[in-house]
């Protein structure tokens, strides 16, 4: 236990490389050297408590989207999300949800026709924006989301890729499943967007869905039609997996969905 201290406060201590390997997949996530926030450490299944708040309970409302429509990272509980995001906890949550969806991947039959796919979400869920969560003008959501900001971390096309979830789409084009990417990331990204999800590792798929730029739907009612538009051209979606509620509720979900987790933002 000491030892894990002395190494978390090694890496939280100063500007540090992220690297986080997944045992499951043998697939390295390395990001650029970033400054890493400040953390103070905690003890204890919850991190730190403040009086009425659990954070671990929070997490949990969020994730099981009994919490709705929030804005921040409530601030007593900044510490506790940067060390589970940042720690070994967020990565096992990511490796059960992938296992779970290849081990359903797996059992699928398909149709033969080529019709077959899966739908990905991008940020948080193939790619990880922990880099940029990660700074201390960012506080892991703690502070109010600054959309010029969060577009010039985009337009440098560094976020690595979540390894476990990476596992899940090379699994998936294995078993003879096309990919679709949907994500509500402008079209004027397009390029990045292509050339970024390369270099992580994601390098053959079926459709790339960007958002329009004067498109001013709810994701829900975004992702809703772009997947109806995949149904009505004969597709089948067979597995949709994201890190946002908004991506997996609405109309032609799929046969199954798989939620990433992400206590750093919501998107409604």
């Amino acid at each position: 236990m000491m030892k894990s201290f002395k190494t978390l406060f090694f890496f939280l201590s100063t500007i540090v490389a992220v690297t986080v390997a997944s045992t499951s997949h043998n697939v390295e996530f390395t990001s650029q050297v970033v400054e890493i926030h400040c953390l103070r450490l905690q003890t204890g299944a919850a991190g730190y408590r403040v009086p009425q708040l659990d954070c671990l309970s929070w997490r949990l409302a969020v994730e099981t989207n009994n919490l709705q429509n929030w804005k921040l990272v409530p601030s007593a509980c900044e510490n506790y999300i940067g060390h589970y995001i940042l720690g070994k906890q967020y990565r096992h949550d990511c490796e059960a949800v992938a296992n779970a969806a290849i081990e359903y991947a797996k059992s699928v039959k398909l149709g033969g026709d080529g019709k077959d796919v899966w739908v990905f979400d991008i940020d948080e869920t193939t790619l990880s924006n922990l880099p940029y969560y990660a700074r201390s003008d960012v506080a892991f959501g703690a502070i109010p989301y600054n959309n010029t900001k969060f577009n010039a971390w985009v337009a440098e096309g560094k976020a690595p890729a979540i390894p476990s979830i990476l596992g899940v789409y090379k699994t998936v084009l294995s078993l003879g499943i096309k990919t679709v990417f949907i994500t509500g990331t402008r079209e004027s990204f397009r390029k990045v967007r292509i050339t970024n999800l390369k270099k992580a590792g994601y390098t053959n798929w079926a459709k790339l869905i960007l958002k329009g730029e004067n498109d001013t739907r709810s994701a829900v009612e975004y992702k809703s039609s772009k997947r109806r538009e995949l149904v009505k051209a004969g597709y089948r979606i067979i597995g949709n997996i994201g890190d946002q509620w908004s991506d997996l509720i609405g109309d032609n979900l799929g046969a199954r969905t798989f939620k990433v987790p992400d206590p750093l933002y919501y998107i409604g």
